[in-house]
């Protein structure tokens, strides 16, 4: 059989359950760190709750996947997930599914490895919007869940460093309510609203333009030339505020085009 003939007879079998993401559909791809618990507080002994070594690791994956190729206007973290919203003109490998994740969990674990200097693993799977608005419920959703996770650990790891075992510290907090859990901490003496915003909002990673001085080649004239670098948010807006942030980064992805 002729190499030509093998190569489409077997090609097949990898590519016949392609599934594409549909134009005008957006896309938002969410990471996970594979067996990050035991990575952070075994293997490497983070401090917990929150450690910004391991902050900044997360930093700088995501700044990797933000300009590793693919045309992507907003990066997030928090924990050790990232979420990546995609221009909506974005085209990379046909917006195959199978494509997008591979290539994004590999970029992911190849850059967090390296400057970890040692083995770290993400998962990803892709999230297809039809609405803004759901683009913004998205994000919403992630930064919630970062309030909810932030109260949480501070509250475990307080009871932890009190003498509580794993599953008695789980069990004290298991259905305890918000306005509780605030008030465990203050009077422990932790007021949760004076906490680091990154830590119970996360961190966003978007495109600024900025002006650079330089000369003109050919008059060797003094000017002023706009340049593009990725600007890391330590304080996010919530709630509503944060809806119309994204939205607004979206008109301007549109306007850029």
């Amino acid at each position: 059989m002729k190499f030509d003939d093998l190569d489409a007879k077997m090609r097949v079998f990898e590519t016949a359950h392609d599934h594409c993401v549909l134009p005008g559909i957006y896309i938002v791809a969410r990471l996970d760190g594979r067996g990050f618990t035991r990575l952070t507080k075994e293997v490497h002994q983070f401090a917990a709750p929150f450690d910004e070594k391991f902050r900044d690791l997360m930093l700088a994956t995501t700044e990797h996947l933000m300009d590793c190729g693919f045309r992507l206007i907003y990066g997030y973290t928090q924990s050790d997930e990232i979420s990546l919203l995609f221009h909506p003109d974005d085209d990379s490998f046909h917006r195959k599914l199978r494509k997008l994740n591979s290539v994004l969990a590999g970029e992911a674990s190849a850059k967090f490895s390296l400057q970890l200097g040692a083995m770290g693993g993400f998962d990803c799977r892709i999230s297809q919007l039809p609405t803004v608005e759901r683009v913004c419920d998205y994000y919403r959703w992630r930064s919630e869940d970062a309030h909810r996770n932030a109260l949480n650990s501070h509250c475990y790891w307080m009871l932890r460093q009190q003498g509580k075992s794993e599953s008695a510290a789980a069990n004290f907090l298991l259905g305890m309510p918000v306005a509780e859990k605030n008030e465990l901490l203050f009077q422990n003496g932790i007021n949760f609203n004076d906490l680091p915003n990154w830590q119970k909002r996360g961190v966003g990673i978007y495109w600024e333009t900025y002006q650079k001085p330089g000369k003109n080649p050919k008059t060797g004239e003094e000017v002023m030339a706009e340049r593009r670098r990725l600007k890391r948010d330590f304080d996010l807006p919530m709630k509503e505020a944060y809806e119309n942030f994204i939205k607004d980064l979206l008109v301007k992805a549109e306007k850029a085009k």
